[in-house]
């Protein structure tokens, strides 16, 4: 199966057996092992499936968010809900993940249309999904062509990565894995280093999958492997995707992120930022203003359900920390490509 078959999230519509309306998802926990989907036939269902990461990615949970609000307006005329109550529950479905800005902004661009009816809805959110799609294909060229002529060498490139960025969390292509699948394709990509991603695994599970399906070459190394790695010379460049970025180029990321920023700047190779640009929220100056999800302390304190701390112990769990923008080399979006680091911002290359 490449990535061209994979879509994360997909709207279902009522069946002739008087099966109602769902929103499928790919159930990213049950990944590598199981390839299954998840069918939301409600609020309820659907902000679950966000929590626990059966959904999980900026674009991806953003164009879940979309199809939420339709999934809220066909279970809303099903109960019998008042507009105050499709208003309430629209907003539990914008604020189920808190860092991720792509999940506000599509449910708000979603939720503008509720008066024109569920179909147009829909077609809001279809539009959402083919637009992240485009957005991840041009940014995949943007990249690989800024790479190719940032790193001198005469060789296919060797990339390390961090989390999964891929086509589970978009709608079909990836961001940083977009750009990695772009230079697969050209013949210019060597190998991948691929971050486990502690606590959850996304890059062991989710990404080192995503990577066998494309038949590229890869390693997956614990993440405090990571910086040793970049700084033996075995890696050319990072590549990682976003869940917000400020509009000074600060970037919130997968816990884990701001350590490989720090070892590529001491190593003098790009560290870069692959998102679009529903992910740039001018709106939030810095990084300081960034709210970082703290997630359950079970995910650290537990393996596989088994206790492996001390029973006194408590758990820190933030599931994102935020790179300075200084440290971003370059960010890519469907746009182009801003060199933070050098002094393109957001808040002006992107208004």
């Amino acid at each position: 199966m490449s990535s061209q078959d994979l879509r994360a999230v997909t709207w279902t519509a009522a069946a002739e057996d008087g099966t109602p309306p769902a929103l499928s998802l790919i159930d990213q926990t049950a990944l590598p092992h199981v390839l299954k989907r998840l069918d939301c036939t409600t609020v309820d269902q659907l902000i679950d499936a966000i929590v626990r990461l059966v959904v999980r990615g900026a674009p991806a949970i953003g164009a879940a968010g979309g199809y939420g609000v339709a999934l809220a307006m066909v279970q809303g005329e099903r109960e019998g809900w008042d507009r105050a109550r499709l208003d309430a529950e629209v907003a539990r479905v914008r604020a189920a993940r808190p860092t991720a800005v792509n999940l506000m902004v599509c449910v708000d661009r979603v939720a503008a249309r509720v008066d024109e009816g569920v179909a147009t809805v829909l077609a809001e959110a279809d539009a959402i999904v083919r637009e992240d799609l485009e957005a991840n294909h041009a940014m995949g060229a943007f990249g690989a062509d800024w790479l190719l002529k940032r790193v001198p060498v005469d060789r296919p490139l060797r990339i390390l990565t961090h989390c999964n960025t891929g086509a589970l969390a978009t709608a079909g292509w990836g961001t940083a894995l977009g750009v990695i699948r772009e230079l697969h394709g050209r013949g210019r990509l060597e190998t991948v280093y691929a971050d486990e991603t502690r606590p959850l695994l996304q890059g062991a599970r989710l990404t080192a999958w995503e990577l066998v399906q494309e038949g590229i070459a890869h390693f997956v190394q614990a993440d405090g492997a990571a910086a040793g790695t970049i700084l033996r010379g075995e890696v050319d460049a990072a590549i990682v995707g976003a869940d917000r970025i400020a509009a000074n180029g600060d970037t919130a990321n997968k816990v884990g992120t701001v350590g490989v920023a720090l070892a590529c700047a001491y190593a003098g190779i790009p560290f870069m930022v692959a998102a679009p640009t529903t992910t740039v929220d001018l709106a939030t100056a810095t990084g300081s203003d960034i709210h970082i999800e703290l997630r359950g302390e079970d995910e650290v304190l537990e393996w596989a359900g088994i206790r492996t701390a001390p029973a006194d112990s408590r758990g820190h769990n933030p599931a994102f920390d935020v790179t300075p923008g200084s440290l971003v080399t370059a960010l890519v979006t469907e746009r182009g490509v801003l060199e933070v680091g050098a002094g393109e911002l957001p808040g002006v290359g992107l208004r």
